[in-house]
């Protein structure tokens, strides 16, 4: 048996729709600017013809459940909402084909990227890593898991409020790279194991949000989500 000088932390993981169990999380994955009125709104268009999916990852432990509250983060005065579709993979894949994508598909969820943005432009306006902007602690939001076996979304509304006011709302039919061409794409970079999830990219309509602010959003035929900003520390 393996002794430890202390105690490790928990293994994130979320609840899975209509099971006890819960889902132990593995690795975050995001797909950046992956709705094109995202990508023009943030200065950078995206041209599929010539460009391929482009990721950044996220430490597990920034993992939060929907529903909770967050303190607002440290060394932001800029602090964003994206609203996403998140896919939760099932089983072990590495070098999928499109067409196979939706045999690791376990399900989805309603998820959301909280993101200092004033820090991740400095970056990549500077050419460095984005990690201070965006692997910010708490802020990889997701919901319940919605078990769905072999099930790929290619459509249905996604939108978000804040404070009741609709900030962004678009259809998941609008993702420049889908649900298959994004599975096929990364798992030619990586083995893809049960647990990893992928945040597929928000829509156009992203903002600030501020102490005492109440976030929610959905992704239809998937479910909803909430998060409350806090005081910062």
């Amino acid at each position: 048996m393996t002794s430890y000088l202390w105690t490790p932390p928990p293994a994130p993981s979320l609840p899975v729709r209509g099971k006890t169990e819960r889902l132990p999380v593995n690795r975050l994955f995001f797909v950046g600017r992956n709705y094109h009125a995202h990508a023009v709104e943030m200065g950078k268009p995206v041209d599929k013809s010539v460009e391929r999916p482009f990721y950044f990852t996220k430490s597990p432990q920034t993992l939060l459940e929907s529903g909770a509250t967050m303190p607002y983060p440290s060394e932001t005065k800029n602090f964003h909402f994206e609203m996403e579709l998140v896919v939760a993979i099932g089983k072990p894949g590495f070098r999928v084909k499109a067409e196979d994508a939706h045999q690791i598909i376990y399900g989805y969820a309603a998820g959301l990227d909280m993101t200092r943005r004033d820090l991740q432009l400095v970056a990549r306006d500077k050419g460095r890593p984005w990690d201070l902007g965006k692997d910010v602690e708490h802020s990889s939001v997701c919901a319940e898991i919605v078990p769905m076996p072999g099930v790929v979304i290619d459509h249905g509304e996604i939108a978000l409020a804040v404070n009741g006011e609709t900030k962004q709302r678009s259809d998941v039919d609008k993702l420049i790279w889908n649900v298959r061409e994004i599975i096929a794409d990364l798992s030619l970079f990586y083995h893809l194991q049960p647990g990893d999830l992928i945040y597929t990219g928000t829509p156009e309509g992203v903002g600030a949000v501020v102490p005492g602010d109440r976030i929610s959003g959905h992704v239809a035929g998937v479910g909803e989500i909430t998060l409350d900003i806090g005081p910062a520390e």
